[in-house]
């Protein structure tokens, strides 16, 4: 079983900054695709960036220009730095990612999500 376990959420002021950081531990062969999603309050689970093994990075429009995500292939991180936050950008930031283990090729499940909420 492959776990994810995300950090680095909390309280900041519109134009601050957070950077986030997803763990994944288990038995994994390869990660391929690594990847942030967002979900708000009466919302929907959406892609806020995600990038492959080989480091090609994919945002969504909400988020250019502001966000940067990154990865540690030795350390099966995957980081999303932060900046200009907007009270917009509030909500739970879980991440997920393709992986192949002994049990073939999926995509994991959701880690716990760490909260981000941007408010004066």
């Amino acid at each position: 079983q492959v776990q994810l376990v995300e950090s680095g959420g909390g309280l900041v002021q519109p134009g601050g900054s957070l950077r986030l950081s997803c763990v994944a531990s288990g038995s994994i062969s390869n990660i391929y695709t690594m990847g942030w999603y967002r979900q708000a309050p009466g919302k929907q689970r959406d892609l806020v960036a995600d990038i492959t093994s080989g480091g090609t990075t994919n945002y969504a429009d909400s988020v250019k220009e502001r966000f940067t995500i990154s990865r540690d292939n030795a350390k099966n991180t995957v980081y999303l730095q932060m900046n200009s936050l907007k009270p917009e950008d509030t909500a739970v930031y879980s991440c997920n990612a393709l992986v192949r283990t002994n049990y073939g090729l999926r995509f994991t499940k959701w880690g716990q999500g760490t909260q981000v909420t941007v408010s004066s």
